[in-house]
């Protein structure tokens, strides 16, 4: 049989002379990685410069949602949010700390970003659940007893808080104790404890130490509280108390279990 020719022992060789299999196969690995890293970069090049440089993604509006008193107008004046900066550079964070700072009658406040031009707030005001009379005007109170507005005129069926604490004997030693602050908040408990009936018809809670509050509803009518403990049962309590005996003038819930009423 015949051998291998001259030139197919020439291309044998050639083939034996060049790089290895493996040898390659690395190559074409490392030429695609290469190849990937430029692709990435340039990807990541071009998104900061759409982020951060294009026109396209910049604030061009602030809208505001959930105001009660407040307007529109007077959040987006208190956001401050930079408009014509990239949208992706807004600080959110910062908005929501300013806007508590300097509106008070914010509760909570949410600044999100609405692309592609947009930033919006979601407000959430404190609601009055009791008034305290200062110089003609009304410092609103909310259901955790932050006093954060005040106001020239009274909101429709918000009841007055008068601190009747006397400065001498168990008055001064309740102050001492309790402070006028955590006073307020045993106000504010028992307001937030009424049943709505009965909310609707009060016009003032009455606080003369920590365990003698008392209500004035209209008509003259008046209730004996206690403190703000027993809530739930006082209220259920004094609903039932007032079913039974409609035309009493006085009720006293403040031994839940012992309620009582009279006409005079």
């Amino acid at each position: 049989m015949a051998g291998p020719t001259t030139a197919q022992r020439g291309e044998r060789q050639h083939e034996s002379s060049g790089p290895p299999p493996s040898g390659r196969l690395r190559r074409r690995r490392l030429r695609t990685i290469v190849i990937l890293a430029v692709v990435l970069v340039l990807l990541g090049a071009g998104t900061v410069w759409t982020l951060y440089g294009s026109s396209w993604l910049r604030v061009r509006q602030v809208s505001v949602s959930g105001t009660l008193v407040l307007t529109p107008a007077e959040v987006r004046e208190a956001a401050d949010v930079p408009v014509g900066a990239p949208l992706i550079s807004i600080d959110t964070g910062a908005i929501e700390a300013r806007l508590r700072r300097k509106l008070p009658r914010i509760d909570t406040i949410d600044a999100f970003r609405s692309w592609p031009h947009g930033i919006g707030l979601k407000v959430t005001e404190r609601l009055p659940v009791l008034l305290i009379r200062k110089d003609g005007n009304f410092i609103e109170v909310d259901r955790e007893g932050v006093r954060f507005a005040m106001v020239s005129r009274a909101p429709n069926d918000i009841p007055a808080l008068e601190l009747d604490v006397s400065r001498s004997g168990s008055g001064a030693a309740g102050l001492r104790r309790f402070g006028t602050d955590r006073l307020v908040r045993e106000a504010v408990t028992v307001a937030g404890a009424l049943p709505a009936a009965v909310a609707r018809e009060t016009r003032a809670v009455k606080v003369r130490s920590y365990d003698d509050i008392s209500l004035e509803l209209s008509g003259g009518r008046t209730v004996e509280w206690g403190s703000g403990d027993s809530g739930r049962a006082k209220a259920r309590s004094l609903t039932a108390l007032m079913k039974a005996a409609s035309g009493a003038r006085h009720f006293d819930v403040s031994v839940p279990t012992a309620p009582a009423s009279s006409v005079s």
